[in-house]
């Protein structure tokens, strides 16, 4: 990887921070949280997995203590079926047992699943205290470390229980990416790949022209971190210009309407939430297609290239009925309506609320 350091600004309001990919990584991780204004002497509690707290816990224990911090690791699980409130407990519980003050910081060093429920355990810890994330998943370095959404799953559906709750800093080490298993890389696709559906048609052609996207190992590193810096900046735009989801940042939601469903109905764990959105955008993609809202051949392209990213297309055998009672809990209904981002041409979408019970279930026949 390049040594280049590349600092991509969420300006809010309230609380900007930064990303900050590449540079010294997961070395330069106190000299970071210094810049970022937070003082030596803070109590932080760190919080990974054993996947990642083995080859990473380590350096960023010892580079939080060299800039004068007090670290503590708490190692959990965190598989998707994982996530729930009885694992943000033992993340309090840990809080709690290291004397974490409102001035203290909780640190999630991990993919989307550490970061979302670190995250949620910050924001109700002592009424809030900072976050920082530290992704090291592609999936949680484009998307889920960004923004502020933080939570758990409900038996009824995705991330129902949660908080918006900014961290102070993200920092991606495009290093860790080299022990990233394959299966999770791809699922991080997804989401560069909905970058490039819904706002960056230069950035859905760079990857039509990339042979390879399935593996880090066989792109360009250069290649890797301008895909990661364009895919932060996306999701940096759309939330500074909504924070809280109150418009345009459901526009973020693309494929995971359906993907929420797949999700829910197939038991967490059974797909990578990459993987559920990648067949919630060839779903909506076809329904796309059946409004008359964009063209074949885009939804062919989009296809496409989610197949080169090794991710699944097809919809999996589910009750009907209860793919109806899912989209009906899901978070973006509104009014009884339930909300759909919509694909107008590769590069641009809309948020539609007028879609019928009828046509979902005609495009999930076809999809069948």
């Amino acid at each position: 990887m390049t040594s280049d350091i590349r600092r991509i600004p969420v300006a809010l309001e309230r609380q900007p921070y930064e990303v900050v990919i590449g540079g010294k990584g997961l070395q330069g991780l106190g000299e970071e949280l210094l810049l970022a204004g937070l003082k030596p002497g803070i109590k932080v509690l760190i919080v990974s997995n054993a996947d990642v707290a083995g080859p990473y816990g380590e350096i960023c224990f010892k580079s939080l203590k060299a800039n004068g911090f007090k670290p503590t690791l708490l190692v959990i699980e965190a598989g998707e079926d994982q996530k729930t409130p009885a694992t943000v407990s033992l993340i309090h519980n840990a809080a709690y047992e290291a004397g974490l003050e409102r001035g203290s910081l909780m640190l999630a060093l991990g993919g989307g699943v550490v970061g979302d429920m670190t995250g949620f355990a910050a924001a109700t810890w002592l009424r809030g205290i900072p976050i920082i994330q530290v992704p090291t998943t592609l999936l949680a370095m484009v998307d889920a470390a960004i923004g502020g959404k933080t939570g758990v799953n409900h038996p009824g559906g995705k991330n129902l229980v949660g908080a918006f709750h900014q961290p102070r800093l993200v920092l991606i080490d495009p290093e860790t990416l080299k022990t990233l298993p394959r299966r999770e890389f791809q699922a991080g696709m997804a989401e560069v790949i909905k970058y490039g559906v819904i706002g960056d048609f230069e950035l859905f052609e760079l990857l039509e022209k990339t042979s390879r996207l399935d593996q880090p190992q066989e792109m360009d590193n250069v290649l890797l971190e301008t895909i990661l810096e364009r895919s932060a900046a996306a999701k940096a735009k759309v939330v500074r210009a909504d924070e809280h989801e109150a418009g345009l940042r459901a526009i973020l939601n693309y494929g995971h309407t359906f993907g929420h469903v797949v999700e829910t109905l197939c038991g967490y764990g059974t797909w990578l939430h990459g993987e559920a959105v990648a067949i919630g955008m060839v779903a909506v993609g076809e329904l796309a297609v059946q409004r008359q809202s964009w063209s074949r051949e885009a939804a062919n392209r989009q296809k496409a290239l989610i197949k080169k990213a090794g991710l699944p297309t097809s919809w999996p055998t589910l009750n009907k009925d209860a793919v109806m009672r899912t989209l009906q809990g899901d978070k973006k209904v509104k009014d009884g309506k339930i909300r759909f981002v919509i694909p107008t041409s590769i590069g641009k979408v809309e948020i539609q609320n007028d879609i019928s019970k009828s046509e979902i279930e005609t495009c999930l026949s076809k999809l069948s």
